[in-house]
């Protein structure tokens, strides 16, 4: 169990859309002046977005997981798969005086974070370096069943916000985009290994890229001079494939007129597709949704918010099988969103990043002999 340090304000959160450089992505601005992970006053970053580290959904999440429950009488422990800065887990901590949580996250850095936030709850908080598909060997060490499970999956600004992390397109740092270190694999030996034909299927399933034979080609006729090492130079590889200009200019972070959704960088989807294959992000919520299938007690929740479509059909199509009356064995799961819970338009114009935030809530339903 860590020991946590000393107490911070900050927020905390996930990106909209987890991808760097999406339109409301930090890394478009100008470069901050120092990247040194810390917990901040009011987490902003200089640009003009405002706060960026705000949990989205968080009213939802506090009013779902309580099931119809008090503040008082919800009791048990509450597993956060994603615990990021620890936005989330904050405000259910405060809200909820008898809840106790154990916290993971694949990233040792931002659980330095996560510590300093939570350390007024240090008697009611574990928190382990993980990731999600070792969450079942974490609980079977707990004499406790989970009474909740929430994951809050993709990247956090945490991370897109730091050059020297890789996953910025508009600052040059090292081609890495590793969240665990742990990992061996990084997006340069991606790039720079994986034949044209491979990283093409990547780029377009992935990433949703439409022009990916091209930016595959590019990719490896230009690796055939120099192997990629940076971001900077893989991303206007990208956009001169792409015949797009090789610096954008930082995009608005609102929707533009008529509702209508703002450019985003040329590289964005690649850059997506790449952090995704070398976190194994696909793996991990498969193997996440599965972990909580399995240790979750009887009434248990699972909330789940995703923002990338492919990601939220992974959770619903696990869902909805988990709930067929008619398939093998019992129904395991009763699904209490029919339809993902989405930011209200005052949160959305609050907190930009809350657009494509999809949030699905299932209890876990056990039978006697389970």
């Amino acid at each position: 169990m860590d020991i946590l340090s000393s107490p911070s304000p900050g927020l905390s959160g996930r990106e909209e859309g987890n991808q760097p450089g999406s339109p409301q992505d930090p890394t478009l601005g100008a470069a901050p002046t120092s990247h040194r992970l810390s917990v901040l006053s009011h987490m902003t970053e200089p640009t003009s977005d405002g706060p960026v580290h705000v949990p989205v959904l968080a009213e939802e999440v506090a009013r779902l997981l309580g099931g119809g429950r008090s503040e008082q009488t919800l009791d048990g422990l509450l597993v956060d798969c994603t615990l990021g800065a620890g936005g989330h887990s904050n405000l259910l901590l405060g809200r909820f005086p008898r809840l106790s949580l154990l916290g993971i996250d694949q990233d040792p850095e931002i659980l330095s974070v996560a510590r300093e936030r939570l350390e007024p709850f240090h008697d009611r908080v574990q928190i382990e370096h993980a990731r999600m598909s070792e969450l079942t060997d974490l609980i079977a060490s707990l004499d406790e069943a989970p009474i909740a499970v929430l994951m809050d999956v993709g990247a956090s600004s945490l991370q897109l916000d730091r050059p020297e992390r890789g996953f910025s397109f508009a600052w040059d740092g090292p081609l890495d985009m590793r969240m665990d270190p742990r990992r061996e694999r990084t997006a340069a030996d991606i790039v720079n290994m994986w034949d044209e034909g491979d990283l093409a299927d990547l780029f377009f399933h992935e990433g949703g890229e439409r022009g990916a034979r091209k930016v595959a080609r590019a990719i490896v006729q230009a690796r055939r001079r120099t192997p990629f090492k940076r971001t900077r130079a893989l991303s206007e590889t990208i956009a001169i494939s792409l015949g797009k200009p090789v610096r954008s200019p930082r995009l608005d972070a609102g929707p533009k007129k008529g509702g209508k959704k703002g450019a985003i960088h040329p590289a964005t989807r690649v850059f997506q597709a790449l952090r995704r294959a070398v976190n194994e992000e696909a793996e991990e919520l498969e193997a996440g949704l599965q972990a909580a299938e399995d240790v979750l007690a009887h009434d248990g929740r699972l909330l789940a918010i995703s923002f990338h479509s492919g990601e939220d059909g992974v959770v619903k199509r696990f869902l909805l099988d988990g709930a067929n009356p008619d398939g093998p064995g019992a129904a395991r799961w009763d699904i209490e969103t029919r339809r993902p819970v989405e930011a209200t338009p005052a949160e959305v114009r609050s907190n930009p990043r809350s657009r494509s935030a999809k949030l699905r809530v299932a209890r876990r339903l056990r039978g006697q002999n389970v």
